[in-house]
């Protein structure tokens, strides 16, 4: 059967997926080499890229202060590793019914993939090809990668996760959109980030360009260290279960120069600590430790700005096609503060805290800080 891009999308839209775009394979003939489809799939001939929506209101109960499972289970760990795949397999299933190959490919982070085994053979690359998704994803003209890194499509604006085929079809392919298409460039993102990641857009040299030969995008330099940190729990600021756990931590993100793979390494470490002398579980953040167990993943942060604050902009401006009755933001979204509100006078606060309950008394004349006896 011959396979066409008419025939392909209307089984796209028969299994669900309304936002779908496609690329011939030239935009990508100078695609690094560990992040290119050629590399992974040389007799490629086209590239498609799906998009599946994030629910408006998986992310209420943080923009709420209330809840915080949905937005990994619904918004990351699920729709990334379940529902969207289930999509990608069917339609690549028909593909391959057509009599052309089709290759899935898992949305991993190219450079966190890490290069550390060798050839399998003489001649071949490492065997660490993973391709950008949202870049690959632009060339294709499915959206646009928004100032922020967020993908941004004409019908759900920055909620959405993506997939990718590769196929040997010869499919017609869609134009790519123009940076600015979609995105504003308004700095709503970079107003709202907890931790201050986003570069503004005025800031002319945080541009990051990619070149697919017919046209050229870009986006901004987002310090991803940062980001890393607020979306898995290191900034006090986003995070109520860091707050309330290390009430005299002053670690001021906005100001941090961490890679990402560090911000990676601390969050991921901190997620799965104990500490013997905590009380119950010794889960150093009981929350982290639960949701990580359940999911194998976790986020914190919400997508304040990238997701949250983006998207309000945008149905307001009317960049959206999918509609509500109500705005999103019913008041304004909630902080924490970073500093301590009170210095600290012990030492080991769930030894001080029981002992003043069960006996209290019994601990005049320990340790107390000068400065808190001045006062």
């Amino acid at each position: 059967m011959k396979l066409t891009s008419e025939i392909l999308k209307a089984k796209a839209k028969e299994l669900g997926i309304d936002c779908i775009a496609i690329g011939n394979i030239e935009r990508f003939k100078n695609a690094p080499t560990l992040m290119s489809p050629i590399t992974y799939f040389p007799k490629a001939k086209s590239v498609i890229a799906i998009a599946m929506p994030i629910p408006r209101g998986a992310n209420r109960g943080i923009e709420e202060g209330t809840h915080w499972h949905n937005y990994t289970f619904y918004t990351y760990n699920k729709l990334n590793a379940f529902f969207r795949p289930i999509k990608t397999y069917q339609l690549s299933c028909f593909i391959e019914d057509c009599g052309y190959e089709a290759v899935a490919h898992y949305p991993a982070v190219p450079e966190g993939n890490g290069t550390t085994r060798k050839p399998v053979a003489e001649g071949k690359v490492p065997p660490d090809v993973v391709c950008s998704i949202r870049v690959i994803a632009a060339g294709c003209g499915l959206g646009e990668i928004g100032w922020s890194k967020v993908f941004l499509t004409k019908k759900y604006g920055p909620r959405v996760r993506l997939g990718l085929i590769f196929t040997d079809a010869e499919l017609e392919p869609d134009p790519i959109l123009d940076t600015g298409t979609l995105c504003l460039h308004c700095g709503a993102c970079t107003k709202n980030c907890p931790g201050g990641a986003i570069p503004h857009p005025r800031e002319t040299d945080k541009r990051i360009y990619v070149d697919f030969g017919e046209k050229q995008i870009y986006f901004g330099d987002v310090q991803m260290g940062r980001c890393t940190l607020s979306h898995h729990g290191m900034n006090k600021e986003c995070s109520p279960f860091l707050s309330k756990e290390f009430p005299n931590m002053a670690f001021d993100v906005r100001n941090s120069q961490m890679t990402e793979e560090e911000a990676y390494i601390l969050t991921y470490a901190l997620a799965g600590a104990k500490w013997g002398r905590k009380p119950g579980s010794h889960a150093v953040i009981d929350y982290y430790n639960q949701i990580i167990e359940h999911t194998g993943y976790f986020s914190i942060c919400g997508a304040k700005g990238c997701i949250r604050a983006c998207n309000a902009i945008m149905e307001k401006s009317g960049r959206v096609e999918q509609t509500f009755q109500n705005p999103y933001y019913k008041k304004e979204s909630w902080a924490l503060p970073v500093q301590p509100e009170t210095k600290p006078q012990g030492v080991n606060p769930y030894r001080e805290e029981y002992l003043d309950e069960h006996y209290p008394g019994i601990r005049e004349n320990e340790y107390v800080s000068t400065d808190s006896k001045k006062k």
